[in-house]
Order: structure tokens, then C-alpha cells, then sequence
């Protein structure tokens, strides 16, 4: 036959509580009971039926345990597209993942810009209803997205503290211990003109960065040399700063990077002025994952887990859709330095 004449295949149809059913043996009830992890179902049961949802691709159907029990099953993750591309992304959405596999609920990511209005997708979320709990992260000080999620009672929980009066979930780094054991791991070294290139000032967390930092200069009786950009600048930004500031006569000896993409554009900035990190200047820098060391071998480094902030603000997200209260899920991770730091 003709291939222009042959039939077209049938779709492939979606699979559902009635076909696990009939391949396990079971009820529709008992499938679906099993698949809410129901107490009076087994567990072996359990683990059959999941299985072979696993095996035939099941997925709950979302309007339909929507119009049932009036819950979406989603968790909504409002990530910004301009986030710094050494791992934030992705190790905070395989964090959230990892928690989120062992129950009902699933991630959709929410994007939006840096350059954009950051209620816009938190009105989306709250207008249409799209979501059980939202994660948000980028906090400020007094962040008018808590007061909304708050005042509509939106189960959310945030990267990030604030200071707003407003208790609520979140999982913070604690980034004024590592601006302060930054700077303290300088002065051990001999360096005595520190630059930082934090945070923009308008985050909560650059104002806890700038207190360890000022902290730990007073503490070793050293000097800040001002660097005006922050890790929001682009990388040719940053490097193009960086390469000004180390040309100058009163260049750094050091420099904190707040953030490990722009820690990439910092060295290359150094190598630029003609000067090598661990010899001419001394440089400290946050990272996601351990591979700053292959490209910068003498690089002071401290691991800020984002694996681990995603498990939080997830398990965090869940228990406040449950009605745990919002002081009992709050958490802060501290800097694991590098053993040759």
C-alpha cells in the first residue's frame, strides 16, 4: 500500500485510574486510594499501583482534581529568567523535585524578569487560581508579594528573609556569616584592601551581606575599596569594573564576589589588569556546585547549597498548605567552607 494511503495510527490514549485497574487487578477506588497514599491501603499495594503508574506515564487529570477537591496539585516556583547561570536554577528545582516526587503535588515554573514588575506573576497565580502554594525568591525588606500572599492567604514560602513584620516560610543562606568569615579568612592571609561586589541594596540579603562584611573589616582593622556594580551588572560589566578597579593606584588585594557567575567575569577582569588570583590579589566567592577550583585554582570558595534550599522551601510550602504554622518553617544554612580555605 501506498504510505500516502496507509491509515493513520490511533492516538495514543492517556492513560488513567481505570487502566492501572485493570492491569493490577484492583478497583478504581482502591487505585485511587493507593495513589493518595490512603492508610488503610497496603503497602504493598501501594508500591504496585505506583509502579505501574510509573510503567504507563499516568498523570492525574488537573481539572479534574480540581473541580473534585478544589486543590490543583501544583506548586508554583516564580523564578526569575535573569537568575546568575552557575546553578540556581536548576539545583533549586531538582531540590523542590526530590520532595515533591513523594506526593501529589508537582512544579510549574512561573518566569519573570528582573526588568518586570515581580507582582505580575504572583497576581497571575493568586487571579487564576493555578496553584495550592507558591515559591518566590529575590526577597526585599518590606516585599509587597509576602503582603499579598499573606493577605489572601496564599500558602507560599520564600528564598530569602524579610523584614516586614509579617511571619511566614522561608529558607535564607547566611550570607552575613560568610561575608564575615570571608573577610576573616583575608586577613589571615595578609590582605588589607577588601572590594565586594554584592547584591543590589534593594534585596534583604545585601543588607546582611554589607553587615558581615562591614563586621569583619572592623574586626582586622582593614579598608573597603568601593566597587559600584552588583552581581546584577552583566558579566562584561563586571569584568570591564574589575579590570578598571585592579589598574588603579589604589587597587584591592582582595575581592568578595557575592555570586559565582560574576565570579567567573572578576577573574577574567584580574587576568585583563594583568594580575593572577592567589598571588597578586586574593579572591572569595559563593558557589552552587563544586567547579569554580577548575577554573580558578586558588579561588577561596563557600558552598551555598541550592539542592538543599529547594528540599526546605518545598517541605516548607507543603506543611503551610497543611496549616503548620508559618514560625516552625523557617530555616537558615550556613557557609561550608572549602577544606583549603
Amino acid at each position: 500500500m501506498d504510505d500516502d494511503l496507509k491509515p493513520a495510527s490511533a492516538p495514543r490514549e492517556r492513560p488513567t485510574l481505570k487502566t492501572i485497574a485493570f492491569m493490577t487487578g484492583l478497583g478504581i477506588t482502591t487505585v485511587s486510594r493507593a495513589l493518595k497514599d490512603a492508610p488503610d491501603i497496603g503497602a504493598d499495594t501501594k508500591e504496585r499501583v505506583r509502579m505501574v503508574a510509573r510503567q504507563v506515564g499516568y498523570q492525574p487529570n488537573r481539572a479534574g482534581v480540581r473541580l473534585r477537591t478544589g486543590k490543583t496539585n501544583v506548586i508554583a516556583l516564580v523564578l526569575s529568567i535573569d537568575e546568575e547561570i552557575m546553578g540556581f536554577s536548576s539545583q533549586i528545582i531538582f531540590g523542590i523535585s526530590e520532595v515533591l516526587s513523594g506526593t501529589p503535588y508537582h512544579v510549574v515554573v512561573t518566569p519573570h524578569a528582573h526588568s518586570k514588575d515581580p507582582m505580575l506573576p504572583v497576581q497571575y497565580i493568586l487571579e487564576t487560581g493555578s496553584a495550592d502554594g507558591v515559591i518566590i525568591s529575590r526577597t526585599e525588606p518590606d516585599d509587597p508579594r509576602v503582603r499579598l500572599l499573606a493577605e489572601r492567604k496564599m500558602p507560599f514560602a520564600t528564598h530569602g528573609r524579610t523584614a516586614c513584620g509579617i511571619a511566614h516560610p522561608y529558607h535564607d543562606y547566611d550570607n552575613e556569616a560568610f561575608a564575615r568569615e570571608a573577610v576573616e579568612r583575608l586577613a589571615r592571609r595578609g590582605r588589607k584592601r577588601i572590594a565586594l561586589l554584592a547584591p543590589p541594596e534593594k534585596l534583604t540579603y545585601y543588607r546582611h551581606t554589607r553587615d558581615g562584611f562591614i563586621h569583619g573589616l572592623r574586626a582586622h582593622g582593614l579598608n573597603e575599596v568601593p566597587l559600584a556594580i552588583n552581581i546584577d551588572a552583566s558579566l562584561e560589566e563586571v569584568k570591564h569594573a574589575v579590570q578598571q578597579m585592579m589598574r588603579a593606584a589604589d587597587a584591592p588585594d582582595a575581592i568578595i564576589s557575592s555570586a559565582s557567575s560574576t565570579t567567573i567575569a572578576i577573574n577574567a577582569g584580574i587576568e585583563a589588569a594583568g594580575m593572577k588570583v592567589g598571588t597578586d590579589v586574593d579572591l572569595v566567592s559563593k558557589q552552587s556546585v563544586p567547579i569554580l577550583n577548575w577554573i580558578v585554582p586558588d579561588l577561596i570558595a563557600a558552598t551555598e547549597d541550592f539542592r538543599e534550599a529547594g528540599r526546605e522551601l518545598a517541605s516548607a510550602v507543603i506543611a503551610s498548605i497543611e496549616g503548620v504554622s508559618a514560625e516552625k518553617l523557617q530555616s537558615i544554612s550556613r557557609p561550608v567552607w572549602s577544606s583549603e580555605a
